[in-house]
C-alpha cells in the first residue's frame, strides 16, 4: 500500500508517493526532496535542529508525520532568501555572529522567523531567549542568537519584510 500525499514545499506544489505511514516531514524533505538544510540531530523533538515552518508554525519535522500534512504549507531554511535577498534573520544572523559550527544554524532561524511571525518576543531578551529554548545549541552562541533575533525583529517592522511563510 502507499500513500500519495501534496506539499507545497518552499511556494512549490510537491506530489509524494510513499510506501511507509511512518515516514517523518523530515525525513521526507531530506530523503526525497533532497533539501537537506534542516538537519536531523536528535531525533526526538528535543533540539529543535529540524524546525521549519508548517502552516504558518514552527515545528520540530522530526515529530511530524508526512501523511499528518497533506496539502500543508512547508517553509524550510533553503526557501527563506527572496530572489537572491537574504531574509532578514539569515543577514542579522551573519552580523551578530550568531552561529559557530552551524548545525544549529537552520533551526534557529525557522525558529526565529516563526517567533517574530507570532509576535511572542517584543524588545525583551529574555522573552527571546524563552521563545527560543526549544532550540539548543552546543557551541553556546546564544548572545548572538538574541541579539540577531532583536535586531532582525526590528529591521523587518521598519522594513515592511512580510513573513516568509
Amino acid at each position: 500500500m502507499s500513500w500519495s500525499i501534496t506539499l507545497t514545499v518552499n511556494g512549490e506544489p510537491r506530489h509524494v508517493e510513499l510506501d511507509d505511514p511512518r515516514v517523518t516531514l523530515l525525513d521526507l524533505l531530506r530523503e526525497r526532496l533532497d533539501l537537506t538544510g534542516s538537519k536531523k540531530g536528535c531525533d526526538r523533538g528535543q533540539c529543535g535542529a529540524c524546525t521549519v515552518l508548517l502552516d504558518g508554525q514552527r515545528v520540530n519535522s522530526c515529530l511530524a508525520l508526512a501523511v499528518s500534512h497533506d496539502g500543508a504549507e512547508v517553509v524550510t531554511i533553503e526557501g527563506l532568501a527572496r530572489s537572491g535577498v537574504l531574509h532578514p534573520v539569515q543577514a542579522a544572523f551573519i552580523e551578530h555572529d550568531a552561529f559557530q559550527c552551524g548545525f544549529c544554524t537552520p533551526g534557529q532561524i525557522m525558529s526565529a522567523v516563526g517567533m517574530i511571525g507570532e509576535a511572542q518576543a517584543g524588545d525583551d531578551p529574555e522573552r527571546v531567549r524563552e521563545c527560543m529554548s526549544g532550540n539548543l545549541c552546543r557551541c553556546g552562541a546564544y548572545q548572538g542568537i538574541t541579539e540577531a533575533v532583536l535586531d532582525a525583529q526590528q529591521r523587518m517592522g521598519q522594513d515592511g519584510w512580510e513573513e516568509a511563510a
